[in-house]
């Protein structure tokens, strides 16, 4: 019988290299978003050369402008993307498969891939993701037609419904580096 949990146990210990397909998708997703990105960003900074003409309109440097501003923003989103596929590839290796070398002995990892739970992948990730939608509101603002002034209070009220959040999950972390509040004695 003993025989027979420990070749099972073995198997079931071993069915956690089935999240290397996990890894590996995820690493292409980031692969090639990062190229899109990139893609996107020397096509958007090609199409600028007409922007100094003297001969263009203001109307048209207004709308050329606008639009370029707002391909920016959907390149932070794509590079953003890429960004929560990458932490999200190596979260998942670190948790499952094995710690990586390479990324303990760089300045880097402290910051950035010290995952040592699935809540701290899930925080990181959250992290990343607001971002992507802080950034995802912003296109919207910018392509946003203010036609009445409730056009303004709704964008201000999605400002500070993104600072709320912004400081929540600030607030949410533990921070380090900070020396400890001293706790009040009592007179005995």
């Amino acid at each position: 019988m003993k025989f027979v949990e420990t070749l099972f146990e073995g198997g079931l210990w071993k069915s956690r290299y089935v999240v290397l397909s996990a890894v590996i998708a995820s690493l292409a997703a980031a692969f090639a978003m990062f190229f899109i990105a990139t893609v996107d960003t020397f096509y958007t900074v090609t199409h600028l050369g007409g922007y100094a003409s003297p001969a263009l309109e203001p109307a048209a440097r207004a709308a050329l402008r606008a639009e370029t501003v707002t391909h920016i923003v959907e390149i932070v989103d794509g590079y953003l993307l890429a960004t929560v596929l990458l932490i999200f590839s190596l979260g998942l290796y670190e948790l499952f498969i094995s710690d990586i070398d390479e990324a303990g002995s760089g300045k880097a990892s402290s910051r950035i891939l010290f995952i040592t739970s699935l809540d701290d992948l899930k925080a990181r990730l959250a992290k990343v993701i607001l971002m992507i939608l802080i950034v995802r509101f912003f296109e919207y603002a910018i392509k946003m037609s203010f036609e009445t002034p409730l056009d303004l209070v709704y964008l201000a009220i999605g400002i500070a419904l993104i600072g709320l959040a912004l400081y929540l999950s600030h607030a949410a972390e533990p921070h380090q580096g900070k020396p400890p509040v001293p706790e009040a004695k009592g007179k005995a």
